[in-house]
């Protein structure tokens, strides 16, 4: 998902080896929400106040980009599976299901499972939710990138062929069967993303665009839409109709969208806000020793990087866009400049994620003096004089604006190039780098799913979340050949070698790996450490008494 702050792709044929029939059963799994230890005392009033960071774009589940509209996403609408606090796929809409084939998946629905309005929901509505998502007249940012793992998907978010096609149908009322191109192990995983939920048919069709507001939108999640005030506050209350309502113990919860970190902890001291998004670059010790018991950190399965415009005049010299990353001294902007927690990163893949290693850089390992002349060397090669200026778009964030303020200093003190930096809503960030309306933006993302191709999606031919415009048609056809392949280790080789071939053409600027400094009330419970895509469902938290 694009992230935003300091948040959800050439198509990516991604499928991986044939793996056996599995069976995953809600016996065998924790399929429902918040556990709360025996020795606990839940506090009398349940809210919980959150900052999500920024406004979302959407709360239509087809259009969901951003981590911030995901996390309400996962509020509103339960997919047919699910992830819980600490990451794990668990059963959502779907009590069980099991891989018939390489290439078929039946997900058996809850037959209890109801609408906010109290509609059965049923296979038709995840057929619908699901056709409707890769629809062309749709227009999601996301079709591209999901929909080629579903049989005839990326022809269907192509216009190549009508959304009937696509394998996913309804068996009866409450059994649907998914088919895929190619050997998907990780489709329940995939499956928990909001973007192949179920939607209510007739609220769409009634509604049209204005479908997601108060009093119109029906959901079949957790929570149900209260109120949203843009650019103040969302609203959930508990939904009255969901399945699993007795183990969900939060009644309100309430969405802020504040981007500026320093607001948020001031909210948090003041006891308005439970809940930080991020805390401000450089303050983590500070806060660490100040709040000993409500600071969270943990790396998760994320890249901050600055996209190059590849179509740029300037940028689309390879020459240039090695030389502004190789003097970049990540070390000291983790040490020094964000000090939380993150790590220096110089690949596309982020430490830990499966079915690809981090790649690097042989002059990642230089002395910065070494690094800096042989980076003006490349400039010098391309016709580029010092006092050149870079045009730099970012989201309104004080984190952002401290990192964009780190960059140019090394831009300018080394290479003699000067940056202008212009911020702007999250929104319009979105929408810029998708128009290619920019040299250098502000971009990041975090893993949809625990494998190397989420991330490559970012850098692959004819994605739609490509905002560098790169492609390198080498990497491709081994990006494809990864996805045909039936063994894992030789899948994990190409997919390394072909990110390794991308990040040699210097298309994004890798900085770091995210890590999520925050600061969350002691008192909020369920809270876990071991997550790897920050994915904290409001129904697994809790208020203990206090």
């Amino acid at each position: 998902m694009k992230f935003f702050a300091a948040h959800h792709a050439s198509i990516p044929r991604t499928t991986i080896a044939a793996a056996a029939a599995l069976v995953l059963a809600a016996a065998a799994l924790n399929a429902t929400a918040a556990i709360v230890p025996s020795n606990v005392t839940l506090a009398a009033k349940q809210e919980l106040v959150r900052n999500n960071g920024s406004e979302v774009e959407t709360l239509d589940p087809a259009l969901v980009e951003s981590v911030v509209a995901a996390n309400l996403a996962r509020d509103l609408f339960e997919s047919m599976t699910g992830t819980n606090g600490d990451g794990v796929v668990v059963p959502g809409l779907a009590e069980k299901w099991e891989q018939k084939d390489a290439t078929t998946w039946i997900f058996h629905l809850r037959k209890n499972a109801r609408w906010s309005n109290g509609d059965a929901v049923s296979a038709n509505d995840v057929v619908y939710g699901c056709q409707r998502f890769l629809d062309p007249k749709t227009a999601s940012s996301y079709a591209g990138v999901f929909g080629p793992f579903i049989q005839n998907g990326a022809d269907i978010a192509a216009g190549k062929k009508p959304t009937s096609a696509l394998g996913v149908r309804a068996i009866d009322a409450n059994t649907v069967e998914v088919k895929t191109d190619g050997s998907v192990p990780f489709l329940p995983e995939l499956m928990s993303n909001p973007n192949f939920g179920p939607v209510h048919r007739a609220s769409v069709e009634k509604f049209g665009r204005d479908w997601t507001k108060p009093g119109n939108i029906v959901t079949n999640g957790p929570f149900q839409l209260k109120d949203w005030q843009v650019n103040s506050k969302i609203v959930l209350t508990k939904n009255p109709n969901y399945w699993d309502k007795a183990n969900v113990q939060l009644t309100q919860v309430t969405y802020l969208p504040i981007e500026d970190e320093n607001t948020d902890v001031k909210m948090f001291q003041s006891g308005d806000n439970d809940m930080t998004y991020q805390l401000p670059t450089g303050t983590y010790a500070k806060y660490r020793q100040q709040f000993p018991n409500d600071i969270r950190n943990s790396l998760i399965l994320g890249t901050r990087y600055y996209s190059f415009n590849n179509r740029d005049p300037l940028l689309k010299d390879v020459r240039v866009r090695k030389a502004l990353s190789m003097v970049i001294d990540r070390d000291l902007l983790a040490q020094r400049v964000t000090a939380d927690g993150q790590i220096p990163l110089y690949s596309v893949l982020p430490k830990g994620v499966s079915g690809g290693n981090v790649t690097t850089y042989d002059w990642a390992s230089w002395p910065m003096a070494k690094r800096v002349e042989e980076a003006k060397k490349l400039l010098d090669q391309a016709g580029v004089k010092p006092g050149t200026k870079l045009k730099f778009a970012m989201n309104t964030s004080d984190y952002n604006k401290k990192m964009a303020i780190f960059i140019a200093s090394e831009w300018k003190s080394k290479l003699g190039l000067t940056m202008d930096i212009e911020s702007m809503e999250f929104k319009v960030l979105l929408k810029k780098r998708h128009d290619g309306d920019f040299q250098v933006a502000r971009n990041g993302w975090v893993a949809d799913y625990n494998d190397a191709s989420t991330f490559l999606t970012l850098v692959q031919c004819k994605s739609t979340q490509n905002d560098n415009f790169n492609c390198n048609p080498k990497a491709e056809a081994i990006i494809k050949q990864a996805s045909e392949s039936t063994d894992l280790a030789k899948r994990m080789q190409l997919q390394t070698q072909a990110a390794q071939i991308i990040m040699d053409d210097y298309p994004m600027l890798p900085l770091l790996q995210y890590g999520l400094p925050r600061l969350v009330k002691s008192y909020v419970g369920g809270y876990s450490l071991k997550n790897p895509m920050d994915h904290y469902g409001s129904k697994d938290l809790y208020i203990v008494k206090h």
